[in-house]
């Protein structure tokens, strides 16, 4: 009996007429070992939330994902884009059965409460049709200050103004990027991220409560990080002193928010800890300009393998192997930041493709080639994507390619002064591709975690981001255009924002050349051809020192 069938079977005893899915964990995290939306949906995409009904199936995704969706999901669901699952009324006073650990009130509130309701049910349905094996020991480990550039105690420092400034007796931190980044520690809970599965309360004073496994906590009680005493379990959150909590909305699942709530007064605010740790500090940047060089090097001779093997046929997955080969050559480079998207012709129009190995295409030469990766480095995070020609291409797909690469300049040229939220430098990216009706279905740029997630916020480049640029901050340029069935075309780059003699702008992070065979020249300014000679004169004075001489030929021929 299918996966769907088992789960409808179960609507009678918990009397309910349907079951919300979403892709998160009960960390809410976006990379996860465990996958409940895969297992009902076959969907593979990093966001998304299926409902099963009776008799109907629907499946909700943003714009990355409009083809992938359809493709996996498309037989037994409706797809429908994410943004009509606010005050959802495809259906009307039903009761939906949901896991409290996996959703927040906010999100029910938003989602399910005007139209239908819901039930909570605390054993999740999904686990009792598919038995998740996840090697769950991994201890957490510590970072020094000289990795991460600043101590624990003036982290805490900033939690204990924060929470003495809003009146407050606790923070309760539910995201472990969070709890990662407060005490200097990392874990090996994600298959992309060194993420510590664990939850934090800070109280006023600098106490800390941290909650999560002893067994992983082991190294950091051997090491004296953490006492013993200040691992806790849930049932000793009751017996805490004080009047109230901050919790976050946004991560706070309306399991823990019931379990403060019932002894607590609540405060519900975005966690600080995200404005806190999206400026980076000079260490942590210097660290990121390393790791860069590392997977600059690797993916310039990535670059040079596939744009001059003639003679070989080569796959999707054997580009991708190859990439993770030449990175695994340098002793600091860990693992993926995420699975690596690797798209030859149709391909590259699915934003977030992945080729497999028992159905993929071979890279063709007459078609484009989009390649987006990254990597985990001690200490640093990567994330970038380049679009590639093996042959002589059309006019129309190099006048295209030419608009993303003006609107990829045009973000990384902004005057941070002038265009100091993400909203305005997306209007950027854009305004090329728009004079000629073109657009792409995503974000021009997130933000980038510090040998953390490779996607966080606040900041972003988007069309409705109001965050206020700052220094320090790390973010992706990359604006796309993606044809159905034909081509995609992405050039990404991560940037961090600098400030030298009261200027503050972005300066590149990404070291590794940009395709010009792709580029109609006639389209650029004097501006932009500069802008590109003297990026492509970076990548060489950085990197052809861990080039061979065939390779650091090629690369000088760009310049």
């Amino acid at each position: 009996m299918d996966k769907i069938k088992i789960l409808k079977n179960k609507f009678k005893k918990h009397n309910i007429d349907g079951y919300v899915i979403p892709k998160n964990d009960d960390y809410f995290t976006e990379y996860s070992k465990i996958n409940r939306l895969k297992v009902i949906s076959n969907f593979s995409g990093s966001a998304g939330l299926a409902i099963i009904l009776k008799n109907k199936n629907y499946l909700f995704t943003d714009g990355r994902y409009t083809i992938q969706s359809q493709i996996e999901s498309g037989k037994n669901f409706k797809i429908l884009g994410s943004e009509r699952l606010i005050n959802c009324n495809l259906f009307k006073n039903l009761t939906l059965g949901i896991d409290p650990k996996l959703f927040t009130y906010k999100q029910i509130d938003k989602f399910f409460l005007k139209f239908n309701e819901v039930k909570f049910i605390n054993e999740n349905l999904i686990d009792q049709i598919e038995k998740f094996k996840v090697n769950d020991v991994h201890p957490f480990f510590h970072l020094d200050k000289n990795i991460v550039g600043e101590s624990r105690n003036s982290k805490l420092n900033k939690v204990s103004r924060y929470l003495k400034k809003n009146n407050s007796d606790y923070l309760f931190i539910s995201a472990p990027e969070n709890v990662a980044w407060t005490l200097n520690i990392r874990g090996k809970d994600g298959p992309n991220t060194p993420m510590p599965n664990s939850r934090l309360i800070v109280s006023k004073t600098k106490r800390i409560y941290l909650i999560a496994k002893k067994i992983k906590c082991k190294k950091l009680i051997n090491q004296k990080i953490i006492n013993s005493n200040q691992i806790i379990g849930l049932n000793e959150i009751s017996k805490l002193k004080g009047n109230n909590f901050i919790i976050d909305e946004n991560t706070c699942s309306i399991y823990f928010e019931n379990l403060i709530k019932s002894k607590f007064k609540i405060k519900k605010k975005e966690d600080p800890i995200y404005y806190f740790k999206s400026i980076k500090n000079k260490t942590e940047i210097s660290h990121m300009i390393k790791s860069h060089i590392s997977d600059g090097t690797a993916l310039t001779k990535f670059l040079y393998w596939i744009k001059n093997k003639n003679k070989k046929q080569i796959t999707e997955v054997q580009a991708q192997n190859k990439l993770e080969k030449l990175r695994k050559q340098n002793k600091n480079y860990l693992y993926p930041s995420f699975d690596t998207i690797a798209g030859t012709g149709k391909n590259g129009a699915i934003v977030h493709y992945r080729a497999k190995p028992d159905n993929c295409q071979i890279i063709s030469k007459k078609d484009i080639f989009l390649c987006d990766s990254g990597g985990q480095y001690k200490y640093g995070t990567t994330d970038v994507t380049r679009t590639l020609c093996f042959s002589k291409q059309s006019q129309n797909i190099k006048n295209i390619y030419t608009k993303v690469l003006k609107g990829h300049i045009a973000v990384a040229t902004t005057d941070l002064k002038k265009d100091n939220i993400g909203k305005k430098i997306d209007i950027r990216a854009r305004k090329f591709l728009k004079k000629n009706n073109l657009d792409y279905a995503h974000g021009t740029g997130h933000g980038v975690g510090f040998f953390l997630n490779v996607h966080e916020g606040p900041q972003s480049i988007s069309k409705i981001n109001k965050v206020k640029i700052k220094e320090g901050m790390i973010l992706s340029n990359e604006p796309g255009f993606y044809k159905k069935n034909k081509f995609g075309i992405r050039i990404e780059n991560l940037v961090y924002v600098k400030r030298q003699n009261n200027k503050l702008f972005f300066e590149n992070l990404t070291m590794a050349p940009i395709d010009i065979d792709l580029i109609n020249f006639n389209l650029l300014t004097n501006f932009e051809k500069k802008y590109l000679f003297k990026y492509h004169l970076n990548v060489y004075s950085k990197i052809s020192k861990y080039l061979n001489s065939n390779e650091k030929k090629w690369l000088a021929s760009l310049i």
